[in-house]
């Protein structure tokens, strides 16, 4: 299954900020993102603990191109 979200902002740091759903059209926080991963809403997504921060991070696949973290 082609991954259908892409970060539309990031801090200062690079670390990623918000996130738009291309599928649904719905913008997402980290934080929102990280909850609808913890819920099963994006199975091609799992969440990493980096630097203490719980961090969206797509699922390996053939293409280096779409992969968030």
């Amino acid at each position: 299954m082609a991954k259908t979200v892409e970060v539309t902002q990031e801090n200062d740091s690079g670390r990623n900020q918000r996130f738009h759903d291309d599928r649904s059209g719905r913008d997402m926080s980290r934080a929102e993102f990280v909850q609808q991963i913890r819920e099963g809403t994006y199975p091609d997504y799992h969440v990493r603990i980096i630097n203490g921060v719980a961090t969206p991070v797509s699922n390996p696949d053939s293409s280096e191109n779409n992969n968030l973290g």
